[in-house]
């Protein structure tokens, strides 16, 4: 599996559930695919470094971030700078910034 989502991130959308929970599998996959952190277990969407890396392959994946991470102003900046539609996903404190 580890090789699938070094190749195409969303691979994980097709690995068992106990893989969606694996950090090191779900950081390959973002890498690859910010989408990816869609399939990711919930745990994972509040992982900062994680959402980081996702944020910056895909602006977009802000989207199915934790809500406290909607609220990181580090984070949200990379998610609007690789696609400016990701602001809409940023906490309503950032939004009126």
């Amino acid at each position: 599996v580890l090789e699938a989502v070094r190749q195409y991130g969303c691979a994980l959308y097709y690995a068992a559930q106990p893989l969606k929970a694996d950090r090191e599998l779900v950081l390959e996959a973002v890498r690859q695919d910010g989408d990816a952190l869609r399939a990711a277990a919930d745990l994972l969407r509040a992982d900062r470094e994680l959402v980081l890396e996702a944020v910056r392959q895909n602006g977009e994946a802000l989207s199915v971030a934790a809500e406290p991470l909607k609220a990181d102003r580090e984070l949200v900046l990379h998610a609007v700078r690789q696609n400016g539609q990701a602001l809409q996903y940023a906490a309503a404190l950032l939004r009126a910034d």
